[in-house]
């Protein structure tokens, strides 16, 4: 029983942290219709930032402010610079469509070259902001700590903001817009530029924030977050590239079955058994747990 729930809050941790990821594709897929393959880039680029920060001033959470911002900035860089340009000459057709996750895919890659010749490709590591030892569950440890809690934590407070300003708000409603319907939105008096900008803004935040919260209990290198990237789309596809809350099922699912095929079975399964998921999913349900056949209304 202590192994189990151990493995199940091992599994919510791990959720947690796919579901930020998720949430972040899913952000830049609602506000502008593509997949950014390049958000592994930009949450390692702040990741190394966060590191700078914590190894100069030894305060984490300053660390998680700067990452979060840098993250924030450099999504909006890409999409200011790069995605509108791609938007505003690509041509109309299957070349318009792919082109941005095609620019995307260079991007990640130019994002590790840079973060290769700074700090080079040494593995480093970030000091926990707090305790990593085992509660006590009966008198006997659980593979669960502060550290763990921390990441749940933090996790659930930005899915939270985020679901609100989607649900709640105008803005919420203007990104939706601008992503089904950019025309009928810019006749509604929508800037459609500077709200998809916005978009980009809020993923690149999340997916700095998944890094942070990631790396203390992981290897920080160049390629150290691909993982998450892979996961973290697969949680999305899961759950439904349409939903907020579907991101954090899909992560939440993921995460527990990872957990447990890693602790009952073998770590060896993992990717296997998370690219079958994947592929039942787009089979079965293409448009994720929470997606819906009809079509949306902005």
């Amino acid at each position: 029983m202590r192994e189990l729930i151990g493995t199940l809050l091992i599994g919510i941790t791990l959720g947690s942290i796919y579901s930020l990821m998720a949430l972040a594709l899913v952000l830049v897929w609602r506000s502008t219709r593509v997949i950014n393959f390049a958000q592994a880039g930009q949450a390692i680029l702040t990741t190394y930032i966060a590191y700078e920060i914590v190894n100069r001033t030894g305060v984490f959470w300053l660390a998680i402010l700067f990452a979060v911002v840098a993250g924030a900035l450099l999504g909006a860089g890409i999409e200011y610079f790069l995605m509108r340009t791609l938007f505003r000459h690509a041509d109309e057709g299957p070349v318009a469509a792919i082109a941005p996750v095609i620019a995307t895919l260079g991007l990640l890659g130019i994002i590790r070259s840079v973060v290769g010749m700074i700090w080079g490709n040494d593995f480093r590591s970030i000091a926990p902001p707090v305790s990593t030892d085992g509660f006590v569950f009966n008198g006997q440890p659980l593979p669960f700590s502060m550290l763990n809690l921390m990441v749940i934590v933090g996790a659930a407070i930005i899915m939270i903001i985020f679901s609100f300003i989607f649900q709640k708000t105008d803005l919420g409603l203007s990104l939706r817009a601008s992503a089904f319907q950019p025309e009928i939105a810019r006749l509604a008096g929508i800037r459609v530029g500077p709200i998809r900008t916005i978009g980009w803004v809020f993923a690149g935040a999340a997916g700095a924030f998944a890094g942070i919260l990631v790396t203390p209990n992981d290897i920080l290198s160049p390629n150290s977050l691909d993982v998450l990237l892979v996961f973290g789309f697969v949680a999305a596809v899961i759950g439904g590239l349409e939903s907020l809350p579907g991101s954090v099922i899909g992560g939440m699912v993921l995460g527990i079955g990872v957990a447990l095929i890693t602790n009952y079975i073998s770590t060896v399964l993992v990717f296997p058994s998370v690219f079958i998921v994947l592929i039942l999913s787009l089979i079965f349900r293409p448009n994720g747990l929470m997606g819906s056949k009809r079509v949306r209304s902005a």
